[in-house]
Parts: structure tokens; sequence; C-alpha cells
């Protein structure tokens, strides 16, 4: 059952990779034509841009450090062609609500609402939630196994102690750069947010193995690490440096995430581990929160869209899956305690 809903997931992700990326909205003759307007002139009717009454000869860069903005001026003025973009838009949404008619997508995205110069404002706070709920995890995770569970000499008793704070770490650097990127989209937080997103699959895709597999020899460790941290670094590196293409990092992030899933799923079913409801919980409601990432609709009162409820998903999801972790730390240690007995 969860393999054919995980097989119906990849397949529902591979025919949209295939959709074109052309939206409705940014070709719309009106639109294009308010935006051209407002990067000649400045201006979208009685609103003014400063930021595109500056001569394209002179940067901001090059002022005396006296005459610049302040960073936080600078992050909530996303530049000419952003405002122009955002306005028009804005402009042209309000007429077809007038006639209407439904919001359409302007490059590749739908209509949200700004807050205090924030694009995407839940997505935003809802990645800060995300991240601390990671942070709370991890610091009861180590709370748990340094100063609660027995240890050893100079280490844990629990073998996959080291690999959980890698994946912590990766875990929150992501949410945050999440919450980066939807905050202001850019070339260079686009880039971030997608390769630390990247980083977390193949860390937790390694995890899965590891643990499912019970890898505890160094030299086994490695053999299973070692391919699947060069081909996620190569990726990432592709990503940053050759081409930023959509459709593959999609399939690639698709397949790592159902192989892991896949392979917790399989694991759950063939072992007595006490907490394995908890993992069949996280990888079942894991694989329906999914799916708010195929059913797209435009947001709610400009601000809620499905990417935001998915987001709002893994939150409690957060919490299990560091619940199940902590449970792991505390069976494997019990074990490995009476056997050293």
């Amino acid at each position: 059952m969860v393999g054919r809903l995980w097989f119906l997931v990849l397949m529902l992700f591979s025919v949209c990779i295939g959709i074109s990326h052309a939206s409705a909205g940014d070709i719309n003759p009106i639109y294009r034509s308010c935006v051209n307007q407002c990067l000649s002139e400045g201006c979208i009717g009685d609103r003014c841009f400063d930021q595109c009454k500056v001569p394209s000869s002179t940067s901001s860069a090059d002022s005396p450090w006296y005459l610049q903005k302040p960073l936080y001026v600078k992050w909530k003025q996303s530049g000419c062609l952003s405002d122009c973009r955002y306005h028009c838009m804005d402009h042209a949404e309000t007429e077809r609500q007038a006639l209407g008619h439904n919001p359409v997508k302007y490059h590749g995205k739908w209509p949200f609402k700004r807050v205090i110069g924030l694009q995407e404002p839940v997505s935003v706070a809802l990645s800060i939630l995300n991240l601390l709920m990671h942070l709370c995890g991890w610091l009861s995770f180590s709370k748990l196994i340094y100063y609660k569970l027995p240890l050893k000499q100079n280490s844990t008793y629990y073998e996959y102690t080291t690999l959980w704070h890698i994946y912590a770490f990766l875990s929150m650097n992501s949410w945050f750069w999440s919450a980066v990127f939807h905050s202001r989209d850019v070339d260079f937080t686009e880039k971030l947010d997608y390769s630390s997103a990247v980083a977390v699959l193949g860390c937790s895709l390694t995890i899965s193995l590891m643990r499912s597999f019970h890898v505890r020899v160094e030299a086994a460790r490695v053999m299973v690490a070692a391919p699947l941290l060069a081909f996620t670094v190569t990726h990432i590196l592709y990503l940053n440096f050759y081409k930023m293409d959509y459709g593959w990092n999609m399939q690639v992030c698709v397949v790592m995430a159902v192989a892991q899933l896949l392979v917790w799923a399989v694991w759950a079913g063939v072992t007595r581990h006490p907490s394995r409801l908890k993992l069949w919980f996280v990888v079942i409601a894991g694989g329906l929160a999914m799916l708010l990432e195929i059913y797209d609709f435009p947001p709610y009162e400009g601000f809620v869209d499905a990417h935001a409820l998915w987001h709002a998903a893994t939150v409690p999801l957060t919490y299990c899956w560091w619940s199940f972790i902590k449970d792991d730390a505390k069976f494997r240690t019990s074990d490995l305690v009476k056997k050293a007995k």
C-alpha cells in the first residue's frame, strides 16, 4: 500500500515536471506593458520607486559608506524590477478580481501579498517554526544522550549519535535558508535554499540506510556514505555553478525522498522496534503531506497556499520524528548496556 502511494506520488511529480514553466500572468500584454513602463519611468500611476530613478551608470556599492542605506533597508527594498513586477501584478489581479476571474501565476508563482517587505510571510513564519522544532528536538536529544543515558568512557553507546547531530545541523540550516528564500526570492537565496534541501535529503537517506540495515562497522559506513555524499555534493555543485535545472533537481529530490521513506517503511514493517508505530505515522503522514506539493491552488487571501500548508504539516511531523529518534537512542542504549554486562 505504501509502495503504491509513493509510486503514485513519483508519477504525479513526473507529470508536473513536464509542464511548461510559462505563466498566464507574465505573458499578459497589459502586465508586460506595465512593467516596461515602470522600469523606464520609475512609476506606476501615482506610485513611484526611488530605486528605479537611480542612473544605470551608478551603483550604491560605489557610494561612500556614509551614503549607503542600512542593511535592513536594503533587505526591505527588493529592487526596481521586483517592485515593478509586484505592483503591476497587484494592479492586474485587482482588475481580474473585479471582473470575477481567478488568480493566475506570474513568473511561476502565485500572487502573494507582502508584509513588511516579506514576499511570503506565512511560509517565512512556518519555516522559522520548523527550525525551532528541529532545534528543540536536537537539544532534547543531546540532553538525553549525554545526561540521562549511560555513557562509555569516550563516547555514547548509541551508534548513530554523530549522524543525528549532522542531520540536525543540516535541517536547521535548510529551514533557515527556506525562511530567507521565502522572504526575498533572488538568485542567491534560491540557490542556498535548494542546495540546503538537497543536503538534508542526502544525509537523511544515508541515515535511513545505515539504521535500517544496522550498519555499525566503520568501513561499511564509509562504503554506504561515500557514493551518496559524492552524488549529493556533485548535484549541489551542478545547481550552483553549471545550471539551475529545476526539472532535474525535482527528480533528484523526489527519488531521494521516496527512497528513504520506502526504506523506513519496509524496516518498520519487519522490525520489532518499540516505537515502530511512530515511524509508521511519520512515513504515512509525510507521504500525505507531500501531496500538498502536487495539489497546487492560489493563496487564500493572498497569504496561504499549498506550499505554506506543507510547511505547517511538517511542524508536528518534526516533533514526532525527534520523538522516534530519542526512543531509538533509549532502545539501542538499553540493548547495548545489557550486552556489555
